[in-house]
């Protein structure tokens, strides 16, 4: 019987009947630990023999792929591909696929969480009062705040259409804009520079560049709007962490919240994660039941697509 990996956390801490159509096209469904992130050891352990893998955000080795011998496709339950050696994936001629826009809900929906959350410090005060402070901190409202986005994907364009609902102004910057795509006089298509430097809120939502650099750096903080909110529900790499310490702890910015980071999971002792103005959150931004659903079906369906098998 051919073997299928299955890795991604969401998928192995609670399997659904999405998965059902590989076993029902005679597949045997390999599983990694329930709920974690695989290490490089185990993976090791589980690839041999598989000719399939539905992935997650967990780091895939170039020692991993080619240990992988019978491995043909590799399908994602979602759209980054950046934890994979997509040249590696090539010499040994390992399609890729992608579950293009399963999650953008979720985490669109989570963005313009951090979003509100950020602009009244619900974290901040919420722990305060845990604590027995009662503490009143002036906010600010969404209404007429311009919020940026860096990146016009699925994702950012339901970002702007979820924030221009609720009163934002909504300039986008992407460096393949889609001009067909417009929200009335509420929505803009603007440059790199113009988001950063004008906008109340800044969220990304893009891949990180091919060179490794981080997107936003000491440089371009300096030049946003003095008490923005930046969001990252992207990629941790996209993002100089001592450089968003320092601006947060100047006032720079008022609050970062991220759904992501550099190393998952972050040391719980971190300078970033204990912030007192940062909101964090566990990678949870595609971990809906809508999406993961979303994303298992569209995953599954590029397996047996690449596979050559149908129902």
């Amino acid at each position: 019987m051919s073997r299928i990996l299955v890795t991604p956390r969401s998928i192995t801490q609670k399997p659904g009947p999405e998965l059902a159509p590989l076993e029902k096209a005679g597949y045997e469904l390999v599983f990694a630990s329930p709920g974690k992130t695989p290490t490089e050891t185990e993976l090791l352990e589980l690839v041999p023999g598989c000719i399939g893998w539905l992935a997650g955000v967990e780091r895939i080795s170039e020692q991993v792929l080619r240990a992988a011998r019978d491995l043909r496709v590799i399908s994602r339950n979602g759209t980054g591909i950046d934890n994979i050696p997509i040249q590696i994936a090539e010499e040994l001629d390992i399609r890729i696929r992608k579950a293009e826009g399963s999650n953008a809900r979720g985490v669109a929906e989570l963005t313009i969480a951090l979003a509100l959350s950020s602009l009244r410090f619900v974290p901040i005060i919420h722990t305060k009062l845990k604590q027995g402070t009662w503490e009143l901190m002036r906010g600010r409202e969404i209404n007429e705040r311009r919020f940026g986005l860096i990146g016009g994907g699925a994702v950012g364009r339901l970002v702007a259409q979820l924030a221009i609902g609720i009163g934002a102004e909504v300039s986008v910057y992407d460096p393949f804009p889609n001009y067909d795509f417009v929200l009335g006089e509420k929505f803009s298509w603007r440059s790199r520079e113009s988001v950063f430097a004008e906008s109340d809120i800044v969220s990304l939502h893009c891949p990180p560049p091919a060179d490794g650099k981080p997107v936003v750096d000491s440089t371009v903080l300096a030049a946003m709007k003095s008490g923005s909110c930046l969001i990252n529900t992207a990629r941790g790499s996209l993002v100089d962490e001592a450089a968003v310490i320092e601006a947060l702890d100047s006032g720079k910015l008022s609050t970062y919240a991220t759904d992501v980071f550099n190393t998952e999971p972050p040391d719980p002792g971190s300078k970033l994660v204990q912030h007192p103005r940062t909101i964090v959150t566990p990678h949870i931004a595609a971990l809906t039941e809508e999406s993961i659903r979303r994303a298992t079906e569209r995953a599954v369906e590029n397996l047996l697509e690449s596979l050559g098998r149908e129902l």
